[in-house]
């Protein structure tokens, strides 16, 4: 699924780089949303992108954790994570999208794109599974336990969306790794004591 979902969006994201009319027909737009109820905006805006460099991290990303967390789902479950891996991506799409739909439906200039709220559903939802898999920061290149960098990610992102300024959607990254949490968690709340005791246990 994660391999189908990156030739997916590469698809699409260069069909609207070309196309114009494509691109404005997908964007998210909270203010037209509102008027128009183009509920579909909620969900398209993830598969179409900026540039191709946004469009290459958002992949990479995705690329790095998706298989990862597929694993993890068919383990959690007793069965294939395809379902559940595909439900996840939406969610983190449509879900983590809200916050700025409410803080801008009556804004007609706010427009966002890309995948951002659902790869960081996908990161998040590994990081509950896999809490001391070593991952690293650009801004601290030196391998660390997946739960403190996501510590500073939420941080980071929670204070960056505060601040604002940067164009960047740092709610809707903050929101996706809720919904990467929240959705793992209810497949089997068991995960959530498992991540607690490896914590603790690298603690001690």
């Amino acid at each position: 699924m994660t391999w189908a979902i990156i030739a997916f969006t590469v698809l699409i994201s260069l069909r609207a780089f070309r196309d114009r009319k494509v691109f404005d027909s997908m964007v998210f737009e909270p203010f037209v949303i509102n008027t128009r109820k183009d509920w579909f905006r909620l969900v398209t805006h993830g598969f179409i992108h900026g540039n191709g460099q946004h469009l290459f991290v958002n992949m990479f990303v995705l690329f790095m954790f998706g298989p990862r967390v597929e694993e993890g789902y068919a383990e959690l479950t007793g069965r294939s994570g395809i379902l559940p891996f595909l439900v996840l991506y939406l969610a983190g799409i449509t879900l983590s999208s809200l916050p700025g739909y409410y803080k801008h439906r009556w804004d007609p200039s706010y427009r966002a794109v890309g995948a951002s709220g659902a790869t960081s559903a996908v990161l998040f939802a590994s990081v509950l599974m896999f809490p001391l898999d070593k991952l690293m920061l650009l801004i601290l290149p030196i391998p660390a336990p997946a739960w403190i960098f996501g510590i500073l990610y939420l941080g980071y992102e929670w204070y960056m969306g505060r601040r604002g300024g940067d164009g960047i959607a740092h709610d809707a990254h903050f929101a996706g790794a809720l919904v990467g949490v929240v959705f793992t968690a209810l497949l089997d709340p068991h995960v959530v004591q498992r991540f607690v005791a490896q914590v603790t246990g690298s603690l001690l």
